[in-house]
């Protein structure tokens, strides 16, 4: 392990929020509200992470645009009027050690961007973060772009950067980049499929991160 590492990039949901209930509530409402065929829990729960549009590829395939933008509209509709989900436990204690070391903190989310600038207010965690990047402003995961322009935008290098995900869409997007891999327990993707992409580390949630980070010279001890 690197001790070159100036830049840290959370995913959102599953990573730093226990979000998966709220997500999957709003995703089998909409498909009620488009009268689909209702789908099993673990089928909804296995998408997050994913931008609406391939979440809904997945979900629906084959569909037009117009089933497109009402699913995402319905959906949408439920999320905003559904009530927020809580940070994990350690998340803002984590994030207060971390930002002491001077890292370069990042978001890289499946969020759009209105969804993701609502948590963020909701949380108060708006200041932690020095760019962010959402799957309106770029191709969804496993597609690298998020992290390409984070690095860009910071100027730093990959080699430089470690990406922190509870999902297969997040170690395949770090991978894409060239970027290390730090993978979480919290989300909906099991330990097997995480340890798939040899990430740094197999956390059991996001609080151990510190310990982590000390252990391998990332942090004082």
């Amino acid at each position: 392990m690197s001790a070159a590492i100036k830049f840290i990039v959370f995913d959102w949901d599953g990573t730093l929020m226990d979000s998966e209930a709220q997500i999957v509530s709003c995703i089998h409402a909409a498909a009620a509200d488009l009268e689909l065929e209702p789908m099993s829990d673990a089928t909804a729960r296995n998408i997050i992470g994913l931008g609406l549009r391939e979440a809904i590829d997945t979900l629906v395939p084959g569909r037009d645009e117009l089933f497109h933008q009402a699913f995402v509209e319905a959906y949408r509709a439920h999320w905003f009027q559904s009530e927020g989900s809580q940070l994990f436990a350690g998340v803002r204690q984590m994030l207060d050690v971390v930002r002491e070391q001077d890292f370069l903190l990042g978001v890289a989310t499946g969020k759009a961007r209105r969804g993701l600038d609502r948590v963020l207010n909701d949380t108060g965690l708006e200041s932690y973060f020095h760019a962010t990047r959402c799957s309106d402003e770029a191709p969804s995961k496993p597609h690298p772009q998020m992290l390409l322009d984070l690095m860009e935008a910071l100027d730093v290098l990959p080699e430089e950067t470690i990406m922190v995900g509870d999902t297969e869409y997040d170690m395949e997007m770090a991978t894409n980049a060239g970027v290390a891999r730090v993978a979480v327990r919290t989300g909906v993707h099991s330990a097997d499929r995480l340890n798939r992409h040899a990430p740094l580390v197999c956390l059991e949630s996001i609080s151990e991160m510190p310990d982590w980070m000390a252990a391998a010279g990332l942090v004082p001890a």
